[in-house]
């Protein structure tokens, strides 16, 4: 009896050493649940004893938001709950998703050079963008079908991005319309746009989104068809699920490949998007034409009432005439290297870019974002915001809108972090100055 009284005493002692642990000192893997296991009052035999069995159960995969450290503990948690063709979707690249790890591996080769003795108490995160505020430079780019990840999909997106004041991006082939989102948003959210080979169906896309109170068009112009996407394919082939109640036609969309299930061409690919209900699909062959050219951003420019982005600009000379067409702003991306291997990481893209550009339209980046210092470095080249895609993706699909909401925090707290670290107050305050190429 008393050896057992022993051991229950040495536990506890255990538990209240380790939750003086640095690891327990804000939200993190273990920091919810000792917290709820030390709330409960004295440690018993079964609680603790408990507490281990699911702790090593869990094989390091976050439960609820708030045990993530950072965004990325986020992954395996979607991995975990998706069946395995929607997450093969959300992770693909092309080829060996080369230019997806590009993107993430650009940051890895920029330091950022810090400065002391600055007054940074009070740091400043937010942005202007064509004359609305943010609270953050932090931007949640389109991601197509995202009740593949969560039944609430771009709703419950529309909802975090509210509670924390971001600006949304939404996507042509989303799985809630525009106005649902609108609502969920609480302000009017910009419209991504696939403009299809039939001009009829581009024009009513854009003038409903109009309609709905869109303050920007962001036309995509990097996805041409035919990007092979083995990570996507390889996972469909071991997903042993019966998809043709949903997936009511064999094509892909914006890859073809091998056929998932069904068949019906675009029109039946396009039942389930409802920024395409309502419109006359027969002719419609791909979400992309193949010939698109400066014409038709030409014909756009003279349609849109609005601001015009382009997304999908990696070069100097585009940069140059995207201004010259009267373009508003510029997208930096390359889809997330889901569109080609080019193995050329967004962010040694933006530089040129920003020379392009020469100052008279903002610039937005995205790939590869998944730290605040990424954000920083972002920036720092000259950037007006980042967007991140697969981060809130991720979030939503392991927690819902309490998921995107976490993943928003940790960057705008580790943002908040460097931007003390480095010296700068406001996001103007961060330039070039903070930032240098690592030496090899």
């Amino acid at each position: 009896m008393n050896r057992a009284n022993d051991e229950i005493k040495t536990r506890r002692k255990f538990l209240k050493m380790v939750s003086a642990s640095p690891l327990l000192a804000g939200p993190g893997f273990l920091a919810g649940s000792f917290s709820s296991l030390l709330a409960a009052g004295e440690a018993t035999d079964k609680k603790f004893i408990g507490w281990l069995d699911s702790l090593e159960q869990s094989d390091g995969v976050i439960t609820s938001p708030d045990q993530a450290f950072d965004v990325m503990d986020f992954e395996p948690a979607a991995r975990k709950i998706l069946p395995p063709a929607h997450f093969g979707y959300l992770s693909t690249g092309v080829d060996d998703d080369g230019t997806a790890r590009a993107n993430r591996e650009g940051y890895s080769r920029i330091q950022i050079r810090a400065r002391r003795l600055v007054d940074v108490e009070n740091i400043d995160m937010s942005v202007n963008l064509f004359g609305t505020k943010w609270n953050s430079p932090i931007v949640l780019s389109p991601v197509s079908a995202q009740k593949a990840f969560h039944p609430e999909g771009e709703v419950a997106v529309a909802r975090a991005a509210r509670a924390k004041g971001h600006l949304m991006m939404l996507s042509t082939v989303a799985t809630s319309s525009i106005e649902d989102v609108t609502a969920a948003a609480g302000t009017p959210v910009w419209q991504q746009l696939y403009p299809t080979n039939v001009w009829e169906v581009s024009r009513a896309i854009v003038k409903r989104a109009e309609a709905a109170g869109s303050p920007a068009i962001v036309l995509t112009v990097d996805l041409q068809e035919g990007s092979n996407r083995e990570t996507l394919f390889r996972s469909q082939l071991v997903d042993k699920r019966e998809c043709s109640a949903c997936h009511q036609s064999a094509y892909t969309g914006f890859a073809r490949g091998r056929p998932r299930a069904g068949t019906g061409g675009f029109a039946a690919y396009a039942a389930r998007k409802p920024m395409l209900n309502g419109l006359d699909l027969s002719n419609v062959t791909a979400v992309q034409p193949p010939n698109m050219n400066w014409d038709f951003v030409k014909r756009l420019r003279d349609t849109v009432t609005v601001k015009l982005l382009i997304k999908g600009i990696v070069t100097r000379e585009d940069a140059q005439l995207a201004v010259e067409h009267g373009v508003d702003g510029l997208m930096v991306s390359n889809h997330g290297g889901r569109a080609e291997e080019t193995l050329r990481p967004t962010i040694e893209s933006l530089p040129e870019v920003i020379e392009g550009v020469s100052g008279k339209i903002p610039v937005i980046v995205d790939g590869g974002i998944r730290r605040g210092t990424d954000v920083f470095k972002a920036l720092a080249f000259g950037a007006s915001a980042v967007g991140i895609g697969r981060p809130h993706a991720w979030g939503l699909a392991a927690f819902g809108q309490p998921g995107v909401e976490a993943v928003l925090e940790i960057l705008r707290r580790e943002l908040r972090t460097i931007m003390r670290q480095a010296g700068t107050i406001s996001v103007d305050k961060i330039t070039r100055n903070y930032i240098v190429g690592r030496s090899s």
